[in-house]
């Protein structure tokens, strides 16, 4: 069955997917499986007394800058946002959840923020951040129920505009900080080449830090992100 999303945050995009095939193959060439996919800590969600949802503009305060990265990365503009259609193919689980989690756009938090940038030194490596702010129990439950269902298909495919894209999933151990974790491996097969993407989800109180991009990117920057995105 074919289900129709609508390409949002939280993670992978439609812009990412078109541009999968100018990417360069650094990818297993054997296809990951998938597994359970939200892991979390056993500290309760509990956020501190009094303490309200942050506005997107003090979320936009808290995003990593360029010069908290390092040298070598430059803002990536936003692109204008395409119209192409995109649709899902072969997963049960993203289809219950309405089709928008194969694109992450499940997440229905209206106080966020995001940014993006790339990394010369790597090939042009990419890794973007996204914060929300909500209650801990809707963050939580909106983050599991997409990483649940993404993960949940081993295989999976995706058509933007006239263009099929295969996807395979591998829920990664994620760092043991904040309140609950997520991570996930995500391998993209289009037109003969392989692009893999790493998406860390971290929840800390009322604030959700996800990190997406080259995998090596996500892993050396997640802390600091989180770090920033909670300090008081």
């Amino acid at each position: 069955m074919r289900v129709r999303v609508t390409t949002t945050a939280a993670g992978i995009t439609a812009a990412a997917l078109l541009a999968l095939p100018a990417c360069s193959s650094h990818a297993n060439k054997t296809a990951p499986s998938a597994t359970s996919s939200s892991a979390r800590s056993a500290r309760p969600a509990v956020p501190e007394p009094g303490s309200a949802p942050l506005s997107s503009a003090a979320l936009t305060e808290r995003l990593l800058v360029a010069g908290d990265l390092g040298s070598g990365y430059t803002r990536k503009l936003e692109r204008a946002e395409h119209n192409d259609d995109v649709t899902v193919l072969g997963c049960p689980a993203l289809e219950d959840l309405g089709g928008d989690a194969a694109t992450g756009g499940s997440l229905d938090v209206p106080r966020q923020a995001k940014t993006a940038f790339t990394y010369a030194g790597s090939g042009d490596s990419e890794t973007s951040e996204e914060l929300y702010s909500d209650a801990p129990g809707k963050l939580s439950d909106g983050m599991g129920k997409i990483f649940d269902a993404m993960t949940g298909c081993p295989k999976y495919q995706v058509l933007v505009g006239g263009s099929a894209i295969d996807i395979a999933t591998r829920k990664t151990a994620p760092p043991q900080v904040g309140d609950e974790q997520w991570s996930q491996l995500l391998t993209f097969s289009a037109g003969g080449r392989d692009s893999v993407m790493k998406q860390t989800a971290i929840r800390d109180g009322n604030v959700l830090v996800i990190v997406s991009g080259s995998p090596a990117l996500v892993d050396r920057h997640v802390d600091k992100a989180l770090t920033k995105a909670t300090s008081r």
